[in-house]
């Protein structure tokens, strides 16, 4: 049986992986008493105890408690601290050759939400050549309160929550989302897009959207859509062909996968990413990093 420790259980993040492994015969979860939950030396038996620790934390804990993890214990880190680390292997399966490189590691860094939904987009055209590393991306991107974390829900979850919640809201205006340094090293780019996240009243699920000029474009949309259904045909991650209708955002709220679409026309594309910031975007992308770790199943325990 396998012994898993998750550092930051309390988190939104942590209490989704928790609850996906409770329900597992094969996994044996290492907890720690509340009193208990912060002191490192604790923490650090429990690191040595387990087999797989998840890193459910803000980036410089996570950074910190790295250093109390013993060599034999895998790591899964779901903050941004090492995405871009030297030494970490980038937990999105998806990309090519990504799967091996994670079954092989010690060391996980678990992809950021709207970077998921950017990357399984933009990644294949450069990679395939349909859209040049330096092209000038724009993506925006709408995600549900709970990407914010206990204290965001408790704002919009608040019986005297101010007006301006019950409205879209846009943020990171400057231009400095933590997401875009993975982004762009994991797509290929040469720069980071024009990136607008947008948080609005629901509670989870996403849409990452990179709108595309035809002009931009080494081909067509027949082409994109060629190789979205080559590389994505599941299990986790799969096409969607458009079916006319409005996206929402909470299409796929609960549940651990991700559909990517292509709508538009002639002129102008729309790749589409839809999936709950709680499942591919966050805990199951980290539950599905550790079945591949362990040899078993990717989709062990996941809700698809």
């Amino acid at each position: 049986m396998t012994k898993v420790f998750i550092d930051g259980s309390a988190g939104t993040t942590g209490l989704r992986i928790a609850d996906r492994l409770a329900a597992r015969e094969d996994i044996a979860l290492i907890t720690l008493p509340d009193t208990l939950r912060k002191e490192a030396k604790a923490r650090a038996a429990a690191f040595r105890e387990a087999d797989v620790a998840f890193l459910c934390l803000p980036d410089a804990a996570a950074a910190e408690a790295v250093s109390l993890v013993g060599g034999d214990t895998a790591v899964i880190d779901t903050s941004t601290a090492h995405r871009t680390a030297e030494g970490w292997v980038y937990g999105f399966p998806e990309l090519p050759g990504q799967r091996e490189k994670i079954a092989a590691s010690r060391r996980i860094a678990n992809p950021g939400c709207h970077a998921s939904g950017f990357i399984a987009l933009t990644a294949p055209l450069v990679g395939e050549g349909l859209v040049r590393p330096d092209t000038a991306l724009t993506c925006f991107s709408v995600t549900g309160y709970s990407g914010g974390g206990k204290s965001m829900i408790a704002d919009y979850e608040a019986e005297d929550r101010p007006a301006a919640l019950d409205a879209p809201r846009q943020y990171a205006l400057s231009q400095q989302h933590k997401h875009l340094p993975e982004m762009v090293k994991l797509s290929g780019l040469a720069q980071a897009p024009v990136f607008c996240p947008i948080v609005a009243d629901y509670y989870s699920g996403m849409t990452v959207t990179v709108p595309l000029f035809a002009k931009d474009l080494r081909g067509s949309a027949e082409d994109v859509i060629a190789l979205y259904r080559a590389r994505y045909g599941g299990p986790v991650v799969r096409y969607a062909p458009y079916d006319g209708g409005m996206e929402a955002g909470n299409a796929l709220a609960g549940r651990d996968a991700m559909e990517v679409t292509v709508a538009g026309n002639g002129e102008r594309l729309l790749l589409i990413a839809r999936f709950d910031n709680l499942g591919k975007g966050a805990s199951g992308a980290a539950i599905q990093n550790m079945n591949i770790l362990l040899g078993l199943a990717e989709t062990t325990g996941l809700i698809l």
